[in-house]
């Protein structure tokens, strides 16, 4: 694959990245270090993980650090191969610094979350959403010394909005300190408000585009053919309150989608990755799996060229509202 750089950083990652959230339950550990040794092997360099994962276990006020703690293990060795990112924000217990973006939160976790990588530093630190009961200004400047220390290398944010991002980086600039270089929203092909301001935004400031929930908890892979009945052993099956809502009219409008698909020989999953990675900005699509066979194919979907000829078509089908 070939690598794209993130932003106005010297990092250099791969179109896939490799998601941990489902790492704990239903990806054990075991399998869950053999699908991170393959996507090594396969030359994915990028790992996406946050503080608060451990899969389907996972409820707000748990403690996390599962994730974290598989992909430690998996990575002893290795290290050098892989740029990780993690996260902090999250309710992670019930005391009032068990969440958000504070100071004593934030110090307190970088250091849950190295010990549990194995790591003395994280590639990128992302603030996981605003925190309005903190003043930015006061996270900026923790993050800022996290840089400084050596801990973090860069950090950036993940569901923030446009007008949050001119606002730290404005005091950002105004303080000297280290600029935000990735974001990390919603996007699909159902979920597209970040193409309105969003990317061209992050394009003008250098700021690169790490999407996830591309396939809509699953409902765009191709797997789901109809809203009453789940395939077996899948997400719908498993854990449905981490999908998506649709109606029947998006379901058909899915349907029509994996039929161009199809007619150019590729199966659903594939193609909304290819399709991802023809957005201007988007540096790397966040992919999480169960099996190493869906990973195979978000590879082979980064060396695909998307058919230029089909983009306007998912436009008129999912336009820009």
């Amino acid at each position: 694959m070939v690598k794209r750089k993130i932003g106005n950083t010297d990092l250099e990652v791969s179109p896939v990245c490799l998601g941990t959230m489902t790492f704990g339950r239903p990806v054990e550990k075991k399998e869950a270090i053999r699908i991170v040794h393959f996507a090594i092997e396969a030359g994915i360099n990028f790992i996406d993980t946050a503080n608060m994962y451990e899969g389907y276990d996972r409820y707000i006020g748990s403690p996390g650090g599962v994730a974290e703690e598989i992909l430690g293990e998996a990575l002893k060795g290795k290290r050098d191969k892989v740029i990780i990112t993690t996260k902090v924000g999250m309710v992670v217990g019930p005391g009032k610094y068990d969440r958000g973006l504070s100071r004593k939160h934030v110090e307190r976790e970088i250091e849950k979350s190295l010990r549990r990588l194995k790591t003395d530093y994280v590639d990128i630190y992302l603030m996981h959403k605003p925190d309005p009961d903190t003043p930015i200004e006061e996270t900026l400047e923790v993050f800022n010394e996290l840089v400084e220390k050596g801990k973090v290398r860069y950090f950036g944010v993940s569901n923030y909005s446009t007008q949050q991002m001119k606002e730290i980086l404005k005091i950002c600039d105004s303080q000297g300190w280290q600029r935000i270089v990735v974001n990390q929203p919603h996007h699909s092909l159902l979920t597209r408000d970040i193409e309105k301001e969003q990317l061209s935004f992050c394009i003008r400031e250098g700021i690169g585009v790490t999407p996830y929930r591309i396939f809509e908890g699953g409902w765009l892979t191709g797997k789901y053919t109809s809203l009453e009945k789940a395939p077996s052993g899948s997400r719908f099956q498993e854990k449905p309150d981490w999908m998506s809502k649709i109606t029947p009219e998006i379901l058909d409008k899915i349907l029509k989608v994996k039929k161009m698909a199809e007619e150019v020989g590729r199966p659903l999953s594939q193609y909304v990755v290819a399709w991802e990675l023809t957005r201007p900005g988007i540096a790397s699509v966040i992919v999480g799996v169960k099996r190493i066979e869906q990973l195979k194919e978000s590879i082979s979907a980064a060396e695909w060229r998307f058919p230029e000829e089909h983009l306007s078509l998912i436009d008129e089908i999912f336009p820009l509202s």
